[in-house]
């Protein structure tokens, strides 16, 4: 293990994609050994063709390239990196979409990490895909400088021997990684062993002020709902922020079938505006965070791969507070009254989906 000043030396939380994505681009520019990119969505479009560009530049000069691309995110093969391939460049595709009777057996459970890493220094990890898509959305990643990044390279590492397997041993991958200030959860499609959702319920209850949970789909499971009123019974000040309307409209129909026991349970519920909030974090008493690609929903905690990191470091939540203060700028306060008189159709539509609510 290395010494405790070592694993972090600077830190930035970036929530505008243009900014972090800059400074992606001027971090992959600079490195000499290694590039591992791990990622949901990768477009191909403009912000996917400068990724691309950079990466086979520095395959070409010798720096290792490892790229790791959810099959059900990326709408192009492996000929789209001809180039960074023929220069020595990795490219998996996780899980290969599979046409078959049993499609969503097949398919469902998905890859929705979001890392990238940068010689054993270097690493950014968030809510955020690398697509033009989401430019102009609110996005939660954070950079860390330091040897946690060694860290975080043994999880990618991981990743990419199972990328192409439907049946292996899950008890021997993603074990939760304890360092100093920080905990890494990670998670595997399960049913019954759900460690990011364990470690958010064991969060909450042992709030005694204040719980904030930012997040772009809000269907948590009778559990975390009821721990969350819990919580609010016992005086503490319990707020989720969310999009007005994000860009998965079934989603916010489903949503809306629940605010009315989050109201009734004094859970303040805030809506973000200008545009899709994407970023995913809580902060507890101001003296626990977590922060990264999960979303707080049935699929995100039962059915992909996830990571999150977990956290008691000061400088860390600082951002993480000052982040949320900026958010709840553009936000205006969830009207009851207005939720009661919804049209009859969002009040059905919500009734027939819940069935079908672990699938978005």
């Amino acid at each position: 293990m290395f010494p405790e000043t070592d694993y972090i030396t600077g830190f930035w939380l970036y929530s505008e994609p243009p900014k972090f994505y800059e400074g992606m681009l001027q971090d992959m520019e600079r490195a000499k050994e290694y590039i591992y990119l791990e990622t949901y969505k990768f477009g191909n479009d403009a912000v996917g063709a400068r990724f691309k560009d950079v990466l086979t530049r520095k395959a070409k000069e010798g720096v290792t390239v490892k790229i790791m691309i959810d099959s059900w995110g990326a709408s192009f093969d492996e000929s789209y990196f001809s180039e960074l391939i023929s220069y020595g460049g990795d490219v998996r595709f996780f899980r290969k979409v599979v046409f078959a009777l049993d499609f969503f057996t097949k398919n469902h459970k998905r890859n929705h990490r979001k890392l990238l890493l940068i010689d054993d220094h270097i690493s950014y990890i968030g809510s955020a895909n690398i697509t033009g898509y989401s430019l102009q959305w609110r996005e939660s990643v954070l950079m860390l400088r330091g040897n946690i990044t060694k860290i975080f390279k043994k999880t990618f590492l991981e990743s990419s021997k199972i990328y192409n397997k439907y049946i292996f041993n899950k008890f021997s991958y993603k074990k939760t990684i304890s360092l100093y200030d920080f905990e890494i959860v990670q998670d595997l499609p399960s049913i019954y062993r759900q460690q990011i959702k364990t470690k958010i319920e064991k969060l909450i209850r042992k709030a005694k002020k204040e719980i904030i949970l930012e997040t772009p789909y809000f269907l948590p499971g009778y559990r975390i709902r009821k721990l969350l009123a819990e919580a609010s019974e016992r005086g503490v000040k319990v707020t989720i922020i969310m999009p007005k309307h994000s860009d998965v409209r079934v989603v916010d129909l489903l949503r809306s079938k629940y605010l009315g026991f989050y109201y009734n349970n004094n859970i303040r519920m805030i809506f973000y505006t200008p545009n899709n909030l994407h970023a995913k974090l809580l902060l507890i008493d101001d003296q626990h965070f977590g922060l990264g690609s999960p979303n707080f929903d049935y699929r995100s905690f039962r059915y992909q791969h996830e990571i999150m990191l977990f956290g008691r470091h000061v400088g860390v939540m600082k951002h993480i507070r000052r982040h949320i203060n900026e958010t709840l700028t553009n936000c205006v306060e969830f009207d009851y009254m207005e939720w009661s008189r919804r049209p009859l159709f969002e009040k059905i539509f919500g009734w027939l989906l819940l069935p079908f609510r672990h699938l978005f």
